[in-house]
């Protein structure tokens, strides 16, 4: 539905970019459009636009894989107001397509979650379908990010690693639940968090569920020789690495260092300048490579919200500033900063180079839940997910371009 004039600059390098029916439809490698004209190729259809993005870096659309909410809604509020409201808010920052964490909780209730969340992007589907007159590629309409996973954190985590999870509700994990949580979900599970040290059969689960799921190591104080025996296993996830782990220390590499030497592991991290010191963002990147780490935001509810009281999975946390504590035990109770802004923050703040933040933002991320057939760079057939970043010191967000339409 739109073109992009050049002095635009994507990801890979300037080009022309065309958007049609929600998808890219062509990306010239070797020419650029002059001035406000669209190359000779692909002439300007009736209703259809230039959008100029002079002075902008155009990058895909960003996908977060792990967050749990923002503007007061929680996806674990299990309504369709809080999927719409999260998914909206997404969106309007330049999130375009969203795979939510669950928290641990009674398995009917996350069962439940997870169908409402099915049903949610469903009707995205369809109303995508609608507007294009065929199945689109990229799903989100109306100015929702496309809900195209979920992440479960829980419930078959680690008690000493909790974190901010209700222990009340952790299990062991076995096959049966997991398919429950698929089932309900209707494949929308990409991603099954699990502590080895305390499930003695991890390796059979993993064995039963790897060619159905992807398994993460979540919450979890393993020691390195049992995180290594469940990658080895197939487990190829790690959640936000250091946080609710095991660390790296020089007699015991923890899950950090078994994550590290396992090259088909991807590692989360959460680079909101809480959670994790600027050098170990840096040495991670080194450590892992570029191509593996994963920017998240870990998001609650609080996100975008002024400073109080909020409930997390049932428990008490308190939002100040650019933090937020269990009120119980002062435990960090996720982030309150969206994906953007720890984008801007490892970059600016970290030294992280631009393109290797973007990549950890957006196809890293979507070949992480196995979605970069559709998600995650800009190539034609895949979703025409774009955002604008002024090529200020400060990256503001100039324009959110969801499936060609421009939010922002």
């Amino acid at each position: 539905m739109h073109r992009f004039s050049d002095r635009i600059f994507s990801f890979i390098q300037e080009q022309g970019i065309v958007i049609r029916d929600g998808v890219f439809t062509a990306v010239p490698q070797n020419q650029a459009v002059s001035g406000e004209e669209p190359a000779e190729e692909y002439p300007l259809l009736p209703g259809e636009e230039i959008v100029d993005g002079s002075g902008c870096y155009a990058i895909p659309g960003l996908i977060d894989i792990h967050f749990h909410g923002a503007m007061g809604q929680d996806v674990c509020d299990g309504t369709a107001e809080a999927f719409e409201t999260i998914a909206a808010y997404e969106a309007s920052i330049g999130v375009t397509a969203i795979c939510p964490a669950t928290l641990t909780l009674p398995v009917e209730e996350l069962c439940g979650i997870l169908k409402t969340g099915a049903e949610f992007a469903r009707r995205q589907q369809e109303a995508g379908q609608r507007e294009t007159g065929q199945r689109s590629a990229a799903q989100g309409t109306g100015g929702t990010a496309g809900l195209i996973g979920f992440n479960m954190e829980g419930p078959f985590i680690s008690h000493l690693k909790k974190g901010a999870q209700n222990e009340q509700y952790i299990l062991h994990c076995d096959a049966e639940t997991a398919q429950q949580f698929l089932d309900a979900s209707e494949g929308l599970v990409k991603l099954i968090g699990i502590a080895p040290e305390e499930n003695p059969d991890f390796e059979s689960f993993i064995a039963q569920m790897k060619d159905r799921v992807r398994i993460s190591l979540a919450h979890t104080g393993a020691d390195y020789t049992a995180a290594k025996r469940a990658f080895d296993a197939g487990a190829c996830h790690a959640v936000h690495l250091f946080n609710a782990m095991t660390g790296l220390s020089h007699r015991d590499p923890g899950v950090v260092g078994a994550a590290a030497e396992s090259p088909h592991v991807y590692a989360e991290m959460i680079c909101d300048g809480v959670h994790i010191h600027p050098m170990m963002v840096r040495a991670a990147f080194k450590l892992f490579g570029p191509e593996r780490i994963v920017l998240i935001s870990d998001s609650m509810r609080a996100t975008g919200m002024p400073d109080g009281s909020y409930v997390l999975g049932g428990l008490e946390a308190r939002k100040k500033g650019k933090e937020c504590r269990l009120a119980e035990n002062q435990a960090i109770a996720g982030s309150v900063t969206n994906l953007p802004d720890c984008l801007r923050t490892a970059v600016l703040e970290m030294g992280i180079p631009l393109e290797q933040a973007i990549a950890a933002a957006t196809i890293n991320a979507a070949r992480a839940i196995g979605e970069d057939a559709r998600y995650g760079s800009i190539e034609p057939g895949k979703a025409g997910n774009i955002i604008l970043l002024r090529q200020s010191p400060a990256l503001e967000l100039q324009a959110v371009i969801l499936r060609g339409e421009v939010l922002k």
